[in-house]
């Protein structure tokens, strides 16, 4: 079951209804449980054995680790937390990558070992509440808050419908307490709500689907070379095509929650309006930026233990981050690009502090505007690895697009019309909207003018609902 369809649409409408009826609220939560567990049970039912053993695992770790005061018995406990989340998540998204590595290991020895290869199904949303529920046993561990006593309100945290397969990745303190009173949204948060799902919606099947894909799916699934105008169309329509899927993913899981009267965390904020890299991912799937920092870069030692160790720890960081999003040596490559861009940055703003003074000051500048733009250039450059099937694909992308290599046209001139039109509005709204949210951009307007682009959002999401397609981030 996906938001962009009309069988999610109803199930939603009774979920929210139950939601508002009389009962009372352990009853209400109950109803949210299950209605999380079904709408996950929707892609492949069996898997809901792994939620089960991710919530009782770091539910009765976290009460052990509060209890217990021996520091070796502590440790232990937190092994078990981490083995059984990242042993899980390591089987299933990462099993067959391991054993074609190891394969490879063994045959470059002169080894000759053919193994059966693993038919493993990656379980939906593994990834997301993988970190989730890790990032309350490590909290438990470092004694931040109390243990959670209610496996209700715990496995209901790690079960959220809004964000259960895509995030945003919420952390229990910001997620459990809102469980702990009965809440139901009032009729501003209910419109707020349905406006965001709107949007999320909108950008979902008519910008990402009906009017991006097409052209990315297209060259980087092409098996000859390309012009340098196609190339770059291709990359610069999947630039939009993942924001727009994946941001308009966020946007309904904050929307949808906020139909029942629970607030999620921001996950975007117009990242393509960026002034460098650091400042890319404060605003770029934020709950896992600032996940990696605090679970891992931070622990790593930050930028505590001087420059080297920094850019180290940098680099470390996005590889592991790169390697998150899935079992390819390109995604580890797409990291480590973030790194290096990363480590870089650090250096010349060190040296001049233009950077951070740009970022700081929060003003529309034409010399901040034209560095979001190098930025976002350089984004792009990376999105090709992330993208691409393999790396021969993605050097041929990268020969294409600086044209090293020619060839004749693919894409259609309606195609080459819609990306040089969504692209650059995309980003200009970015760089107008940066210091600011939808909602508060919204409130700032006449109720009249929301209503009608609300309409208008509406009316074309009925004509593009031929696309049905799950969202991007659902593979990782």
């Amino acid at each position: 079951m996906v938001f962009n369809s009309y069988t999610f649409i109803v199930f939603f409408i009774i979920i929210l209804i139950l939601h508002n009826l009389p009962f009372t609220w352990k009853m209400k939560k109950i109803n949210l449980l299950l209605a999380s567990y079904i709408f996950y049970a929707a892609w492949n039912p069996p898997f809901i054995i792994l939620l089960w053993i991710s919530t009782l695992i770091d539910y009765f770790v976290g009460i052990k680790l509060h209890q217990e005061t021996v520091k070796a018995k502590r440790k232990a406990w937190l092994f078990i937390s981490i083995a059984g989340n990242l042993g899980l998540l390591g089987f299933f998204k990462y099993g067959n990558f391991l054993l074609e590595n190891f394969t490879l290991l063994c045959q470059s020895l002169g080894l000759d070992y053919h193994p059966a290869k693993m038919d493993i199904i990656l379980p939906v949303g593994i990834s997301f509440y993988t970190f989730q529920t890790l990032s309350y046993s490590l909290d438990m561990y470092k004694r931040k808050g109390l243990p959670e006593k209610s496996l209700l309100d715990f496995s209901l945290f790690v079960t959220f419908l809004p964000q259960l397969v895509a995030g945003p990745i919420v952390r229990p303190d910001e997620l459990i307490p809102q469980f702990k009173k009965p809440v139901t949204a009032t009729k501003q948060q209910l419109l707020q709500g349905l406006l965001l799902l709107s949007l999320g919606l909108f950008m979902k099947v008519v910008m990402a689907d009906t009017m991006l894909s097409g052209a990315s799916d297209a060259v980087f699934d092409a098996a000859r070379p390309l012009p340098a105008v196609d190339a770059w169309a291709g990359v610069l329509a999947f630039s939009g095509q993942i924001f727009f899927d994946f941001a308009g993913y966020s946007t309904c899981a904050i929307g949808i929650a906020l139909c029942f009267g629970f607030f999620i965390t921001h996950n975007f904020l117009y990242p393509y309006a960026a002034i460098g890299f650091s400042d890319f991912w404060r605003r770029w799937h934020i709950t896992l930026s600032s996940w990696l920092r605090d679970y891992l870069y931070i622990p790593l030692g930050g930028n505590r233990k001087g420059n080297v160790r920094t850019y180290i720890n940098l680099m470390l960081t996005m590889l592991i981050g790169g390697l998150w999003h899935g079992a390819s040596w390109t995604f580890v490559v797409w990291g480590g690009l973030h790194g290096l861009y990363l480590g870089l940055e650090k250096f010349i703003d060190d040296k001049t502090h233009k950077i951070t003074k740009l970022v700081l000051t929060h003003k529309k500048t034409i010399t901040g505007f034209l560095y979001a733009l190098f930025t976002f250039f350089l984004v792009n450059i990376t999105w090709v690895f992330f993208r691409a099937q393999g790396f021969k694909k993605a050097w041929d992308m990268l020969k294409s697009m600086f044209g090293m290599q020619n060839g004749d046209p693919l894409l259609s001139t309606l195609a080459l019309i819609k990306v040089a039109i969504v692209i650059p509005l995309m980003v200009l709204f970015h760089w107008l909207l940066r210091n600011t949210t939808v909602v508060q951009a919204a409130a700032k307007l006449p109720w009249w003018l929301v209503g009608t682009i609300w309409a208008v959002m509406i009316l074309l999401l009925v004509w593009s609902q031929e696309s049905t397609g799950s969202f991007i981030y659902f593979q990782f």
